[in-house]
């Protein structure tokens, strides 16, 4: 493959050199040389950083997505963490749902005062339910 320069690697990830350099020091990703002083990088490291991105949008630690990517070419990820993950993110979904449904009601209660709407204090009990068992 084509080796691609530093600010080509950035400008394709959305990413900043800066962080291609942190995550070179981290040893998430390597330069395959330099061309003058601007390092230069395999488009392989394309799919690496894609799958950083992931990680992170998963939520995963640099750490955990570096235990991942391993320093190889390939890539090894634990299937139980993954679905953990998944019904972390799930979770977060329903609680995000919970929200949103919150948020319409109180933005369209046509109650004079949301203390003393019946649907918004279920609401509000809920909320303080969800907190304490956390």
């Amino acid at each position: 493959m084509k080796s691609l320069d530093i600010g080509e690697i950035a400008r394709r990830s959305g990413t900043t050199p800066a962080t291609l350099r942190y995550y070179e020091t981290l040893g998430l990703i390597a330069p395959d040389g330099r061309k003058g002083l601007r390092r230069q990088y395999d488009a392989a490291v394309l799919d690496r950083l894609a799958l950083i991105a992931m990680g992170r949008m998963a939520g995963f630690s640099l750490d955990e997505i570096g235990q991942f990517l391993g320093r190889g070419a390939g890539f090894e990820i634990d299937r139980a963490r993954l679905h953990d993950r998944a019904d972390a993110v799930d979770r977060r979904i329903r609680e995000l749902r919970v929200l949103s449904r919150a948020l319409r009601h109180v933005a369209e209660c046509p109650a004079p005062q949301h203390s003393r709407c019946p649907t918004f204090r279920r609401m509000m009990d809920q909320a303080l339910n969800r907190a304490k068992s956390r």
